[in-house]
C-alpha cells in the first residue's frame, strides 16, 4: 500500500497533476521569498530610505489591476498555459537582474524597474495556481489540497528567506540571484507538465450567478441555459462555433456580476481587500524597516523573522491538512481573522528580535487558517466556468496592498511604527465584524454554502 493510501492527509497526491505542481509551486515560492528579501534589502540600504522600500513593495502589486484578465485566459486557454507564461516571464527577469549584478551594473533605479515588470505578473500567480488545483482536484480533497498547496508557500518562505539572507551575505547579489534564477527555469519546466482531465464539476458549487443570468447592454437578461454558447467558451470551442466565443472583456463583466450577485463571494472579495489593505503591509513589506529601524539589526535577522512568521503558517498548513474536514470554512475565516489582527497589534509593540520572532509565529499560524479556509471556500462554492475569473477576481483586493504601503510610509515617519499600526488593525478589525454582519446569514450560519464541510 502506498504512502498516499495510508495517509489521508498525502490523498491530494495520488492526482498526477498535483504532484508536478506541488514542487513547481515550491520551486516558485523559494524564489519569490528570495527575491523579495534581497531586493527590499537592497532598496533600503542604497537608498537609506522608508520611502524607496515602499514604493519598491508596491510595485511588486502595480499588475493586480490585471489578474482577472489572467484569470479569464486561465479560463480560456486552460491554467496551466497561462501559469507557465507567467513564470518564464519571471525567469527572463531573474535572468536580467543576475547579469546586472554580474557586471557590477546595478542600481536602485534598475531594481525599481524591473520591479515594476515584474509586479505586471507576479500578483497573479497564487491565483493561478490555486485554480489550477480547482480544475484538477476531486472536490472532497480541496481543503487537504490547499493546506499542502500552502505548505508549499510557508515552507519556501523558511528556507528562502533563511537562504536568500545568507547567500547574499557570504557570497554577493550575483551568486544569490543565479539560484533565484535557477528556481524559475525549474517551476517552468515542472508547470508544463501538471494540468490533464478536469476534476468533476462539484455538485455543492453556487451556481446562483449562473442561473440568474446577466444583464446585456440592452437591459434584458439573458441566462446560461438560453444562450450556453455564450456563456462558456469552452462549450463554443468544443461545439466548433469559433464565432459564438465572447470576447475577453465580455468574460470578465460576467465574471464581476458572478461575484456581485453572489453574496458570500461578494462578502470574501471585501474580506480579501481589507487584508492586504491593514494587515499583509505590517509583516511583509514593512519588516525590513521594523527590523533595521527598531531591533537594530541585520538581513540574518530579517531572514529569522520571515522564516518565523512561514513557520508559524507551516503548523497551521498541517494542522488544517489533517482535521480540514471537520471545520466550518467561513466561520473559521472570521474566527482567525479576528485573532489575526490581535497578533499584529502585540507585534507592534514588541521591541526585542526574539519576542518578535514568537509574536510572528502566532500572527503566521492565525493568518494560514484564515487564507486557507478563504481559497477552499472560493472553490468548493464557485461554479467550474467560473473558477478562473472568481480566483483573478480574488486576486485583485492585493491591490490594496499598494494603498496600504504608500500611506504607511509617510505615516510610520511622523508617528512611528507601533501607533501606524495599530491605526491599521483597530481599522481592520472593526471592518471585519461589519463584513461579518452584514453578510452573516451567509458567512455564519451552519447551512450556508460557504460553511459547508
Amino acid at each position: 500500500m502506498s504512502a498516499t493510501s495510508r495517509v489521508p492527509a498525502l490523498a491530494p497526491f495520488r492526482v498526477r497533476s498535483f504532484r508536478f505542481q506541488w514542487p513547481a509551486d515550491l520551486a516558485t515560492s523559494w524564489a519569490f521569498e528570495m527575491e523579495t528579501l534581497i531586493l527590499g534589502w537592497y532598496v533600503l540600504v542604497e537608498t537609506r530610505s522608508v520611502l524607496m522600500l515602499t514604493v519598491f513593495a508596491s510595485l511588486l502589486y502595480i499588475g493586480t489591476l490585471l489578474s482577472p484578465m489572467f484569470g479569464v485566459m486561465g479560463d480560456r486557454i486552460g491554467h496551466r498555459y497561462v501559469l507557465s507564461a507567467m513564470r518564464a516571464v519571471y525567469a527572463a527577469l531573474a535572468t536580467t537582474l543576475m547579469t546586472l549584478a554580474f557586471t557590477g551594473a546595478l542600481n536602485p533605479v534598475q531594481v525599481l524597474a524591473i520591479a515594476a515588470v515584474m509586479g505586471l505578473v507576479r500578483p497573479s500567480d497564487t491565483g493561478m495556481r490555486i485554480a489550477l488545483v480547482g480544475e484538477t482536484m476531486p472536490a472532497p480533497q480541496l481543503m487537504g489540497a490547499m493546506s499542502i498547496q500552502r505548505t508549499t508557500q510557508d515552507s519556501a518562505r523558511i528556507a528562502g528567506a533563511l537562504t536568500g539572507a545568507g547567500l547574499v551575505a557570504t557570497l554577493g547579489m550575483g551568486p544569490a540571484y543565479s539560484v533565484v534564477a535557477s528556481l524559475y527555469a525549474i517551476s517552468v519546466l515542472l508547470t508544463f507538465k501538471t494540468g490533464g482531465s478536469r476534476a468533476a464539476p462539484n455538485p455543492g458549487a453556487d451556481t446562483a450567478g449562473v442561473s440568474a443570468g446577466l444583464r446585456t447592454a440592452s437591459g434584458e437578461r439573458e441566462t446560461a441555459e438560453a444562450q450556453p454558447q455564450a456563456r462558456f467558451p469552452q462549450t463554443a470551442v468544443a461545439a466548433g462555433d469559433a464565432s459564438a466565443r465572447p470576447s475577453p472583456w465580455r468574460d470578465l463583466k460576467e465574471g464581476l456580476a458572478y461575484v456581485r450577485t453572489t453574496p458570500h463571494l461578494l462578502a470574501v472579495m471585501c474580506l480579501a481587500f481589507l487584508f492586504n489593505l491593514t494587515a499583509f503591509p505590517l509583516f511583509h513589506g514593512l519588516l525590513p524597516y521594523v527590523v533595521k529601524e527598531i531591533y537594530r539589526t541585520d538581513q540574518t535577522g530579517l531572514g529569522y523573522l520571515v522564516a518565523s512568521t512561514a513557520f508559524g503558517a507551516l503548523l497551521g498548513a498541517i494542522a488544517l491538512s489533517a482535521r480540514g474536514g471537520a471545520i466550518r470554512p467561513a466561520r473559521m475565516m472570521i474566527v482567525s481573522c479576528v485573532a489575526w489582527y490581535a497578533m499584529l497589534l502585540a507585534f507592534a509593540y514588541t521591541q526585542h528580535l526574539a519576542s518578535g520572532i514568537a509574536v510572528l509565529m502566532l500572527v503566521g499560524f492565525t493568518q494560514c487558517l484564515c487564507m486557507i479556509t478563504m481559497a477552499a471556500m472560493l472553490l468548493r462554492t464557485t461554479d467550474v466556468h467560473f473558477r478562473g475569473r472568481v480566483m483573478g477576481i480574488r486576486m485583485l483586493a492585493v491591490y490594496g496592498n499598494l494603498p496600504g504601503l504608500l500611506i504607511a510610509g509617510p505615516l510610520i515617519a511622523r508617528f512611528g511604527y507601533p501607533i501606524t499600526a495599530t491605526l491599521y488593525c483597530v481599522i481592520g478589525l472593526a471592518f471585519t465584524l461589519l463584513i461579518a454582519v452584514r453578510w452573516r446569514s451567509h458567512l455564519w450560519r451552519l447551512e450556508a454554502p460557504a460553511n459547508t464541510r
